[in-house]
C-alpha cells in the first residue's frame, strides 16, 4: 500500500453498525434499532421514532470534568471519597431518581441507601406513584406487550396521548401491527380513547369519548356497574359528560371482545382520585375477566422507570418512597417521597441519580435542595448538577453502557451500547461509593 493510500485510509471515518440496540428514551424500550456509528457519534438510527432519533442522533459526549466538588474539577477518587463523607455524616439522606440508569446501578443505589439508613425513592413518586399504590391495593391483571400485539382486539387508551409520548406503541405493540390472532392488524382491532380533550391520538381511534375533568373515577365505577348488570341512573351523563347509551355500548363491546386491554396514562393517575382511579381501572379489568380476557397496564415514561420500581420492590417490598432508617423498610407516600422530604426540610443530604429535581420540583423543595449537601450523577450538566456539592459526569446507559432495562410491561431488555464513553458508568461510581462506605463503617465498628 502506498503512502497516499495509507494516509487516505487513516482519515476515513470509523464506521460501526450496531444491530438490535435498545432505545431507552421511553418505556417502550424498542429493541430493534439499527445504529450507524461514525467516529463515536451515532449518525443513523434505523427503526427509531421521532423521539428515538432525537435521543440517538443528538447524543454526544460533552467535554466536562470527570467530577466536581463545589464546582471545582477533581478526580473520580476525590469525588467518591467526598460523596462517602456526605452520606456517612447525614442523619436522613435520600436517594432519588434511578429511572434513567441500568438495573445493575439501581441495585447498588438501594444497597448504599440501606447501609447509611436513608430513604430510597424513584421518579415514580411524581408520575405513576398512584399506580404503584393501586397495584398493592387490588392487584393487577397483566400481560406483555407481545400478548397485546398478538391478541388484543379491543384497545382502550385512557388519559394518555401515545401518538406524541410513545409514537411506536401504536405501530409496534398495540394498534396497527399484525398479530398471531390478528392477521389484518388495525382492521381486526377496535380502538377507543378516553380523555378530557381531543389529542393527536384521537385521529387514530375508532371512537373518542370526551370526559369532564376530574370525573374518571365516577365513569369507571359506572362501567363496573354496567358490566355487572347493575342499573346506572341518567345522572352519570351530567356528572361525566358521557351519554349513558354510549357508555353502555362500550361496556357491551368490552364484554364481547376476545382480548382487551386498558392502557392508562398520567391523565388518570395525576387527577382527582389518583390511586383510587387506578384501583378502579384495575378492578374493572378484573371484573371483565368473568366474561372474557382483559388486562390493564400503565403507559410508563422514562426508559427504565419500570426497572427502578422492580429493583426497589424486590429489594425492599415496596416500589418507591421507602425509608430504611430503622433497619427494615417502611413505605408511606407523602412522608418518604423525595419532593415531600425536601419540601418539609427533613432530608439533610441527597444523592440524585439520572434525574433532575431542580427542574421539576416545587420552589420550596428546590430551595432546600440547594441548602443541603448533594451528590448528582448525570451525563448532562443538569440544573441539579450545576448546584450539586459533588457532581459526577457519567456515561449514558443504552448508548455507552450495557446492562438491563425493563420495558413498561415488566419484560427485561438487554442494552447493547453503540460506543464507549470516556466517563465511568453510574454502576462503577456507585459501586466505588458503596465500597468506600463499607470500608469506613467496618473500620469504625
Amino acid at each position: 500500500m502506498s503512502v497516499a493510500e495509507q494516509t487516505q485510509e487513516s482519515t476515513l471515518p470509523s464506521l460501526t453498525i450496531v444491530k438490535d440496540a435498545a432505545c431507552t428514551f421511553c418505556g417502550c424500550v424498542c429493541d430493534d434499532m439499527e445504529l450507524t456509528v461514525e467516529n463515536n457519534r451515532i449518525t443513523k438510527a434505523k427503526n427509531a421514532c421521532v423521539l428515538g432519533k432525537a435521543w440517538f442522533l443528538n447524543h454526544h459526549i460533552d467535554d466536562r470534568p470527570d467530577a466536581t466538588i463545589k464546582g471545582q474539577p477533581v478526580s473520580y477518587e476525590e469525588a467518591i471519597e467526598y460523596a462517602a463523607d456526605i452520606l456517612l455524616n447525614a442523619r436522613n439522606p435520600v436517594t432519588y431518581g434511578l429511572s434513567d440508569t441500568t438495573c445493575e446501578a439501581q441495585r447498588v443505589a438501594v444497597a448504599i441507601t440501606d447501609w447509611v439508613g436513608g430513604t430510597v425513592d424513584t421518579t415514580t413518586s411524581v408520575c405513576h406513584g398512584p399506580s404503584g399504590m393501586a397495584f398493592q391495593g387490588v392487584g393487577e391483571v397483566t400481560a406483555t406487550l407481545g400478548e397485546i400485539k398478538n391478541r388484543a382486539d379491543c384497545v382502550i387508551y385512557w388519559g394518555g396521548n401515545p401518538a406524541e409520548s410513545h409514537p411506536r406503541h401504536f405501530t409496534r405493540y398495540s394498534l396497527t401491527p399484525k398479530g398471531q390472532f390478528l392477521p389484518n392488524g388495525r382492521k381486526d382491532r377496535y380502538a377507543v380513547l378516553i380523555d378530557v380533550r381531543k389529542t393527536k391520538s384521537a385521529k387514530a381511534m375508532d371512537e373518542f369519548i370526551q370526559i369532564k375533568p376530574r370525573c374518571d373515577f365516577e365513569l369507571i365505577w359506572a362501567m363496573r356497574a354496567l358490566a355487572k348488570g347493575v342499573e346506572v341512573g341518567p345522572e352519570i351523563e351530567q356528572k361525566t359528560g358521557v351519554p349513558l347509551a354510549q357508555l353502555q355500548a362500550l361496556v357491551d363491546r368490552m364484554k364481547t371482545a376476545k382480548f382487551g386491554v386498558i392502557l392508562f396514562g398520567m391523565g388518570l393517575t395525576m387527577t382527582r382520585g389518583k390511586h383510587m382511579n387506578t384501583e378502579a381501572v384495575l378492578s374493572l379489568a378484573r371484573d371483565l375477566n368473568k366474561f372474557t380476557r382483559w388486562t390493564a397496564k400503565p403507559m410508563r415514561g422514562h426508559g427504565n422507570v419500570t426497572g427502578a420500581d422492580n429493583v426497589v420492590s424486590w429489594s425492599t417490598g415496596y416500589p418507591f418512597g421507602v425509608n430504611l432508617s430503622r433497619g427494615y423498610p417502611r413505605f408511606n407516600p407523602g412522608e418518604y417521597t423525595t419532593s415531600d422530604l425536601l419540601l418539609r426540610g427533613e432530608a439533610d443530604a441527597a444523592m440524585i441519580i439520572a434525574s433532575d429535581p431542580m427542574s421539576n420540583f416545587c420552589q420550596q423543595a428546590r430551595d432546600h435542595f440547594v441548602r443541603i449537601p448533594t451528590i448528582v450523577l448525570d451525563p448532562k450538566l443538569s440544573e441539579s448538577a450545576k448546584v450539586a456539592t459533588v457532581a459526577f459526569t457519567t456515561a449514558t446507559y443504552g448508548i455507552n453502557v450495557a446492562g438491563t432495562a425493563y420495558r413498561m410491561d415488566d419484560v427485561p431488555i438487554y442494552l447493547r451500547p453503540a460506543f464507549q464513553s470516556k466517563y465511568r458508568s453510574d454502576y462503577e461510581i456507585l459501586k466505588a461509593i458503596e465500597t468506600r462506605i463499607r470500608e469506613r463503617q467496618l473500620a469504625a465498628s
